[in-house]
């Protein structure tokens, strides 16, 4: 592999290796196929060979990974599954030949059928190499530019506009003036529209859902500082729709993996929670309204601790000055165990060492120590702000959260906090830097 994959690869950021299901045949002439029983044209892969390659690979990475077997009769890949294959630590690929490979050992080990589309070819290797390109570049680090895998086709149900290079005229045809003005409110407009002109053209199945996301946009716009959360993974387009009626809607930001409800009464919001997954695969779980938090505690068997919230929102898209005497700069993972001492809120380890790694928690540091932080949240929100004790009441957490907006906002998002209800010092402090809050609660099941 070269380009990109190469030299992620070189990094160590990611792995790629290939099993020889061959080699683990017990068949003296080596053969892993034979005829299927019933009869019919072509040879089966037989399961023990299959099998013992997976075992093998299951015993080096000690643990039973997800397996991806390649098959025409499998789920269509598409970009939002890229996406959640990308959150797996280890992926394992499966790739038949002839006629497939025998069922039982697919029962046994395989938890994913995937396609690349409706045709057959001779193996499943092409595709696989296929998903690895997609999902790969969508590992943390992989692509040099943090925002090139979410501003492309497909991120939010829309194609990616037309893009212009030099010269300025090619073939008679010239670049849009547009493009050219340096006003970047237009251009994002002409973008915008560009877009979403080439996706009805093109792909009018996703535009569908790309209506379909506008229009629960525009509903929970109505409410802005209440569904923020709800508002910019749409934005991000890493909302899925798992429900919606005329009363509400719930979401799940596959990012972050958190559920989102939001209903205006309790028996639309039993019907939207009806379309849940099981409780023990729910983790994340938001509540918009006081009046559904029963219905969420019996469906996801979550009941403590629970967070009340109010979110507070920088609407005014106006950048805010920064301080010139204090260094604000990413941390990396070596700075892991020195967030976990100081940050009281038990995220977890593997959670904070992920957002380090993926360049979403800063460090403000005066004449080079290290005086507190504050991070970006896996569903967007800003959080994970600690000054240390001996530097507060020094304007470091106002510094901290400052430098976040501004970055926020130089991509283009909207940048929001939650707050615990009757934490007044950060309330306080967001009212200084010009969030409103709230007036409504949201509420955190965390499992």
């Amino acid at each position: 592999m070269t380009s990109i994959l190469g030299r992620a690869i070189e990094k160590g950021t990611i792995n790629v290796s290939a099993v020889n299901i061959r080699d683990y045949t017990q068949n003296k002439h080596n053969k892993v196929d034979d005829y299927t029983y019933g009869g019919g044209a072509g040879m089966l892969m037989q399961a023990q060979p299959v099998y013992d390659a997976y075992q093998a690979v299951a015993d080096k990475i000690g643990r039973k990974a997800r397996v991806i077997y390649m098959t025409p009769q499998g789920q269509v890949f598409n970009q939002r599954m890229a996406e959640e294959f990308a959150r797996e630590e280890d992926l394992v690929f499966l790739c038949g030949h002839y006629e497939g490979i025998d069922e039982r050992v697919l029962e046994e080990i395989v938890t994913d059928y995937v396609s690349i589309g409706d045709y057959v070819l001779t193996g499943g290797e092409l595709p696989a190499m296929v998903m690895i390109d997609a999902i790969a570049r969508l590992v943390p680090d992989v692509l040099h530019n943090e925002d090139s895998a979410e501003t492309e086709s497909f991120s939010n149900y829309l194609l990616e506009y037309p893009q212009y290079s030099r010269p300025q005229e090619w073939h008679g045809k010239t670049v849009p003036e547009v493009l050219m003005s340096g006003d970047h409110k237009k251009i994002a407009a002409w973008r915008l529209e560009e877009s979403i002109k080439r996706t009805k053209e093109r792909r009018p199945d996703l535009y569908v859902k790309y209506e379909q996301m506008r229009a629960i946009y525009e509903r929970l716009y109505k409410k802005k500082l209440l569904h923020m959360m709800m508002l910019e993974s749409i934005n991000a387009g890493t909302a899925r729709v798992c429900a919606i009626s005329e009363e509400g809607v719930l979401l799940e930001d596959m990012k972050s993996a958190t559920y989102m409800l939001s209903a205006t009464s309790k028996e639309a919001g039993a019907m939207l929670l009806a379309q849940l997954p099981e409780a023990d695969q729910i983790a994340l779980f938001v509540s918009h309204q006081h009046f559904l938090n029963p219905l969420v505690e019996e469906k996801t068997q979550i009941t403590a601790p629970v967070m009340k919230c109010v979110q507070a929102v920088y609407t005014r898209g106006v950048r805010l000055p920064e301080r010139k005497d204090i260094e604000i700069k990413c941390l990396d993972e070596s700075y892991l165990s020195f967030v976990m001492e100081h940050y009281e809120v038990a995220t977890g380890e593997e959670y904070i060492a992920e957002r380090l790694q993926t360049g979403n928690i800063y460090g403000a540091f005066k004449e080079g120590v290290l005086t507190g932080f504050i991070g970006v949240h896996a569903e967007g929100s800003m959080g994970i702000l600690v000054v240390l004790p001996e530097y507060r009441k020094q304007g470091i957490a106002v510094a901290l959260e400052s430098y976040l907006i501004n970055r926020l906002l130089e991509k283009g998002k909207v940048p929001f906090c939650q707050i615990i209800v009757d934490n007044e010092p950060s309330v306080c402090l967001q009212q200084k830097l010009g969030l409103a809050i709230s007036k409504e609660n949201l509420y955190w099941y965390i499992r």
